[in-house]
C-alpha cells in the first residue's frame, strides 16, 4: 500500500510539472497579424499617361509583341502576390488597391518583393486585354506523369510543390490597340521597371551628345555603324544583300528595312560597317534620300589603311628588305638560295670555312640486324 501511494504521488507530480510546462510554452507563442505582416508593403500608385493608337491590333503586331516581350526581365516596383487577381487598366488605376492589395499578399503569399527581378514567362493577348505571367505564373503547371509510378517511384520528379509566380492583366478600353513592346512596358511602369539597359543602349551612352540625341529620337544618320542603328531602331524586320547595278565585280551591300505600309518605311544601306544611304518613304510624300555623311566629323580622321598581302609594300612596290635568315654573323649561306626564302647555314662548310663534320647518325634497323651474329 505504501508503494502504491508513492507511485501515485510521483504520477501526480509529473502531471503537475507537465501542466506548468504547457502553460509556459503557451505563454511564449505569438501570432503575427495581417497588419504586422504587411506593414512595410507600399501601395502607392500613379497612373501612366501613354499615348495609344486607335487602330486594333493586327496579327503581325500580335506576333511582334509576343516575340519582343516574352522572356523580358525587369524589377518589381511593388510587392507582387502569388495570385491572378491583379488587374491594371491602361492609363488607369490598379485593382485591388490599398488595404485589399495588402490582404491579397497576406492570404496568397508574396511572389516578388520590392526590387526583385521578374521575368515575363508567358504572354496571352485577348480581345481587350493582355495577360502576363511573371516568374512562371500563379498556377503550378500540371504534369500527368507525376501520377504515374513504377515500383513505387514516380516517373517525373517534381522539385516544386506550389506556384511562386504572379499574373498581371492589362485591360484596354474596347480593344487592344496596335501597341508596341516599349509602349506596353511604359504602361506597366507603376508595377514593373523594365529600365535595364541593353548592350546597345549602354553603347549609345558612350557616344557624343549629337549622336545620343539622334539615337534617342530613333533617327539613322549616314555614317553610323551597325550598333548605332540597332540602338536607334532595333532589329530590322527584313534584310537583303545585293550588289549595285548587278555588277558581279562590284562591292556587296546590305540593306535593312524598317516598317511596312501604311507606316513610314526606312531603307538603311550598309557597305561594310557603315551606313552609306538612308531612304525614307512616307505615305503621300516624296522619298527622302540621304547619301552624305551626317556624323559631324565623328568618323573623320585618317582613312582606313589596307594591309598589303604577300611580299609587296603598301604602295605596290616590291620589298627590298633582306630575306629572313638563321645565319650567325659572318656565316656563309647555302649556295643557290637567292629566291628570297629563309637562308640556312651552308651544310658543306662550317663557320670557319672547313669541311663540316659528318653527322653521327645511328645505323638503320636493317643494318643493325645484318651485323648481328647468327
Amino acid at each position: 500500500m505504501a508503494l502504491f501511494r508513492y507511485r501515485s504521488a510521483l504520477l501526480l507530480g509529473s502531471l503537475a510539472l507537465s501542466s506548468l510546462s504547457l502553460k509556459a510554452a503557451h505563454g511564449q507563442v505569438f501570432v503575427v497579424g495581417e497588419g504586422t505582416a504587411t506593414a512595410d508593403i507600399s501601395t502607392d500608385f500613379s497612373p501612366t499617361h501613354v499615348s495609344l493608337p486607335d487602330t486594333p491590333m493586327t496579327e503581325r503586331g500580335r506576333r511582334e509583341l509576343v516575340r519582343n516581350l516574352e522572356a523580358e526581365q525587369g524589377f518589381a516596383h511593388r510587392a507582387l502576390p502569388v495570385s491572378a487577381g491583379v488587374t491594371l487598366r491602361a492609363n488607369g488605376p490598379i485593382s485591388p488597391s490599398g488595404a485589399e492589395y495588402r490582404k491579397m499578399i497576406y492570404q496568397k503569399g508574396e511572389a516578388a518583393a520590392l526590387g526583385d527581378r521578374v521575368i515575363i514567362t508567358s504572354l496571352e493577348i485577348k480581345p481587350d486585354r493582355i495577360v502576363l505571367d511573371l516568374n512562371g505564373g500563379p498556377y503550378l503547371k500540371h504534369r500527368f506523369l507525376s501520377h504515374i509510378q513504377i515500383n513505387d517511384a514516380p516517373v517525373a520528379q517534381t522539385n516544386q510543390d506550389r506556384a511562386t509566380g504572379s499574373r498581371i492583366t492589362l485591360i484596354f478600353e474596347g480593344h487592344v490597340p496596335e501597341i508596341s513592346a516599349p509602349e506596353v512596358k511604359a504602361l506597366l511602369e507603376p508595377v514593373i521597371d523594365f529600365g535595364v539597359k541593353t548592350s546597345e543602349q549602354a553603347y549609345a551612352d558612350t557616344l557624343p551628345p549629337a549622336l545620343k540625341e539622334a539615337i534617342a529620337a530613333h533617327e539613322v544618320l549616314v555614317g553610323m555603324n551597325h550598333r548605332m542603328v540597332l540602338a536607334a531602331l532595333g532589329a530590322p524586320e527584313n534584310k537583303m544583300r545585293d550588289q549595285p547595278s548587278g555588277d558581279p565585280s562590284g562591292g556587296r551591300y546590305e540593306e535593312w528595312i524598317y516598317g511596312h505600309v501604311p507606316q513610314t518605311i526606312r531603307f538603311v544601306r550598309f557597305v561594310g560597317d557603315r551606313v552609306t544611304v538612308v531612304e525614307i518613304a512616307a505615305l503621300g510624300k516624296p522619298i527622302e534620300i540621304h547619301d552624305k555623311d551626317e556624323m559631324a566629323g565623328y568618323n573623320s580622321g585618317e582613312p582606313a589603311r589596307e594591309v598589303a598581302m604577300g611580299d609587296k609594300a603598301p604602295d605596290g612596290t616590291e620589298k627590298t628588305n633582306a630575306p629572313p635568315t638563321l645565319l650567325k654573323p659572318g656565316e656563309a649561306a647555302s649556295a643557290g638560295r637567292t629566291d628570297g626564302k629563309v637562308q640556312f647555314p651552308d651544310d658543306k662548310k662550317d663557320s670557319k670555312g672547313g669541311a663540316s663534320a659528318p653527322s653521327a647518325q645511328p645505323p638503320s634497323n636493317n643494318l643493325a640486324l645484318a651485323q648481328q651474329p647468327r
